[in-house]
């Protein structure tokens, strides 16, 4: 049987697979510290599985709108308004099954062979796929670590073609947990502005950010910058509803329209149920937000002291997310290869950084308890002596 050149050419993703392998030793008695996992490891919020039952049993359970019901897209509107800047109709708003997927919905609905589209490097893994799956190109930037893995006003500037269609931009980060200032966004958005460039801004990690640093929504700092970008969040980070699979963008009226279209006939809507706890999510007491960020703050800073006793290996302090990216170039080996030897070896498991486009190093999730965290820094600490 022969498959389709776009499945041919799709690369596994290596973090799901990271995280399945760890499971699975766990499975079978292994004492496994994982790092792999891209999910807080917080239950979703009581009131939000509160609003979900009660849907399930009052029999909200049929078809919605392809784009989501209207009180959640209304909901979602005035939440980009209050805590964004960003004005948004509800019609300019899609639900999806999940931010992933309303990435991908925006690339589909925006690029198309021969395009071409910018993604600084480290990326997130399904960014590039995405992207060829459209059938564009994906055109990588590789960011420096001195300048704290973001791309600057002159990369993105030297990287551009004639045939550059779009930018995705992902602050705060995953991999490396960078958060973009106001300047520095500023400074892209101008030089995207400049060429009529798209930009499809990720957002899902605007709630975990630390030190005093801002999240800042890139169509939120002028009209010629709004005309061009498309917002993209959800729900899995900031409630911990990561297998609910509900995320949302929004977006100037004819890119909306386009997606809408293509959802209808892909995914026709997202889980009935699952909107009415996203609109719970969104109406409700928010101090979980704020406890959950609270205890990754203290992971996080924790994670970094122990990093800054390991000569070999060096980070950038990351400023969101929960994620550290470690460089352990160093050490002598691929990323791959560290990353298998330090689970045979050491039952610890963390994401080789090739997946992310940088071989150089390895992704640490400290979105897990702190005892499994220091219990895993002993043992990483112990393997790269070994080294």
């Amino acid at each position: 049987m022969q498959l389709s050149s776009r499945a041919n050419s799709l690369t596994p993703s290596l973090s799901l697979s990271v995280d399945s392998k760890a499971k699975a030793m766990k499975s079978e008695g292994l004492d496994v510290c994982g790092f792999g996992a891209g999910e807080p490891d917080f239950d979703t919020p009581e009131h939000i599985k509160a609003a979900a039952i009660a849907a399930l049993e009052t029999g909200f359970t049929k078809y919605t709108p392809s784009s989501g019901i209207p009180e959640l897209r209304q909901a979602i509107s005035e939440k980009l308004e209050k805590d964004n800047g960003l004005s948004y109709k509800p019609s300019q708003i899609i639900v999806s099954t999940g931010a992933k997927h309303s990435c991908y919905n925006a690339i589909l609905a925006t690029c198309q062979p021969g395009d071409e589209v910018i993604i600084p490097s480290p990326y997130w893994l399904s960014y590039p796929e995405m992207v060829r799956l459209a059938g564009a190109e994906p055109i990588f930037v590789q960011t420096k670590e001195e300048n704290g893995w973001k791309i600057t006003r002159d990369e993105f500037e030297n990287a551009m073609t004639p045939r550059t269609k779009m930018i995705i931009l992902n602050s705060p980060n995953n991999p490396t947990g960078a958060v973009y200032t106001r300047e520095e966004i500023a400074g892209i958005a101008e030089v995207a502005a400049e060429e009529e460039i798209l930009i499809l801004s990720d957002e899902i990690y605007e709630k975990l950010v630390y030190d005093g640093h801002e999240h800042v929504s890139i169509g939120s700092l002028g009209n010629e910058f709004y005309d061009l970008t498309i917002t993209v969040n959800g729900f899995s980070k900031a409630y911990a509803m990561t297998g609910w699979r509900l995320g949302y963008l929004a977006a100037p009226e004819p890119i909306a329209r386009a997606i809408d279209s293509i959802q209808s006939h892909v995914t026709s809507n997202p889980c009935s149920f699952a909107q009415k706890g996203a609109l719970a999510a969104l109406k409700g007491d928010q101090q979980s937000i704020a406890d959950m960020r609270d205890e990754f703050d203290m992971r996080r800073q924790y994670i970094v002291e122990r990093f800054a006793k390991i000569p070999s290996v060096s980070i950038v302090k990351p400023n969101g997310a929960f994620y550290v990216l470690a460089n352990i170039s160093k050490l002598g080996l691929t990323s791959q290869n560290f990353a298998d030897r330090l689970l045979s070896k050491a039952n610890v498991s963390v994401v080789p950084g090739i997946a992310f486009g940088d071989d150089r190093t390895v992704r640490f999730s400290y979105a897990t308890s702190l005892d499994v965290i220091k219990k895993g820094m002993d043992r990483f600490e112990d393997f790269c002596r070994t080294l």
